[in-house]
């Protein structure tokens, strides 16, 4: 008889491992410190996380039984999504579990600039200390936000930002209203709106269309002097439009997490401009990791396994997200 194969990806300690043991009893189980041998490939049926190498393998197999590739991220514009839906595997992410962590990393960076708190951090590291009047500041409350893509992350963002005062507006496709915002406008009409917003807020997937969503065009159309952080995938901006951007003083900060180029080239000139702030892909990192992706990891398996499809965070591998 045919073995069939989970192949766990991600790391877990032994508890969690066992979990999923109890969960399919009837499975092989492969890790990355005993991954599935070259005659084992055609037998993966689940990939809980992602190998680029041994994916690509299995993915190039003129038959395998791969059916369902769990990946440990929000994003998943790194996986063959035409290749997934052709051969119709199914694939899950894990949205929702980095919403607190991001959705605060966008406040920090929004109120590091607001209260002055870049500044001093900058005269600190000079052992300056800086009279009131060398310093910006200004007040988040009262401020109008949008943010683009009104997800999990999105909203979670739109409830801490909305008790702090902020006026916050949302974008999606539809243009559904969803709770915490002030309105949701349909992407396709946001440029129209673009001009009202003192902060605005990057959180879309990246796909064809949101690639270098954020151009020439699109900053021209911001309200002069606003606030743009970036806390979705780095190459939805093009640099160096954002740079062009910064230089007129179309905006006047961003913040950035994430980028086209990671890590950031040493060259480029958003390290030394006082009015950027960046920090090294860390908006998304969770404590307790493993546990959090653990339930959705046991919904989904024994979903799976008792009716073939998903319980949580499926994705539309026509969309992307």
């Amino acid at each position: 008889m045919e073995s069939k194969i989970i192949y766990l990806v991600q790391e877990l300690d032994a508890r969690h491992q066992e979990t999923l043991h109890q969960l399919a009893p009837n499975y092989e189980f492969r890790t990355q410190e005993n991954p599935p041998t070259t005659s084992e490939l055609p037998f993966v049926e689940m990939m809980l996380g992602w190998d680029p190498e041994i994916g690509k393998d299995i993915l190039a197999l003129e038959k395998s039984h791969l059916r369902w590739i769990q990946a440990n991220s929000a994003g998943v514009d790194y996986l063959d999504l035409v290749t997934l839906r052709e051969k119709g595997i199914l694939l899950s992410n894990m949205s929702g579990i980095h919403a607190i962590p991001i959705a605060e990393s966008v406040i920090g960076m929004l109120l590091a600039r607001y209260r002055g708190i870049q500044t001093a951090i900058r005269a600190q590291t000079a052992k300056q200390w800086l009279p009131h009047t060398e310093i910006t500041y200004d007040e988040l409350n009262g401020k109008k936000m949008v943010i683009i893509g009104a997800g999990k992350i999105g909203q979670q963002l739109a409830s801490i930002a909305t008790a702090l005062g902020v006026e916050v507006s949302g974008v999606n496709r539809s243009g559904r209203q969803l709770e915490h915002f002030a309105t949701v406008y349909r992407q396709s009409d946001l440029c129209t709106h673009l001009n009202k917003f003192d902060i605005v807020v990057n959180i879309l997937p990246l796909t064809n269309e949101t690639h270098h969503f954020y151009n020439d065009a699109f900053f021209s159309q911001v309200k002069p002097g606003a606030q743009f952080i970036n806390v979705g995938r780095g190459a939805s901006v093009d640099t160096a439009a954002i740079i062009r951007a910064l230089e007129e003083k179309q905006l006047s900060f961003v913040g950035l997490d994430v980028f086209e180029t990671e890590p950031l080239e040493e060259t480029s000139p958003l390290w030394t401009m006082e009015n950027v702030m960046i920090t090294p892909h860390i908006a998304g990192l969770v404590r307790h990791f493993q546990q959090k992706i653990m339930t959705i990891y046991e919904a989904n398996l024994t979903s799976y396994l008792q009716t073939g499809t998903l319980a949580r965070n499926e994705v539309d591998l026509t969309s992307g997200y």
